[in-house]
């Protein structure tokens, strides 16, 4: 009887797992796997991208050139990515777009 229940069990957390990975790759995990389309490409319209900007470059100490170039990158790619700083991947436009001596250009 004890094997039969260990077995049981064990295969209750398998079909849990799986039902997890299923999920996440359909996209209907909730916000931990919805990043991409709530801030990946053409995610945004242009009027947003204002705002976007904004919350992009809230905390930092150079706000007016990371504004102008944040809405620059924002209408050309109509997305911004989440955060103050860093996670550029969920926006490849955004995170791909370069200056003339290769530094990124979208803040």
């Amino acid at each position: 009887m004890a094997k039969f229940l260990a077995g049981f069990i064990l295969a209750l957390i398998a079909i849990s797992m799986l039902q997890t990975l299923v999920m996440a790759a359909s996209g209907q995990g909730g916000p931990l796997y919805d990043i991409k389309s709530q801030y990946g490409p053409g995610s945004l319209k242009s009027s947003q991208c204002p705002t976007q900007c904004a919350r992009r470059c809230g905390r930092t100490q150079y706000h007016k050139p990371c504004m102008f170039f944040c809405q620059k990158c924002c209408r050309k790619c109509l997305c911004v990515p989440p955060g103050y700083y860093g996670n550029k991947a969920v926006c490849p436009c955004y995170n791909n777009w370069k200056t003339k001596e290769g530094g990124p250009k979208c803040p």
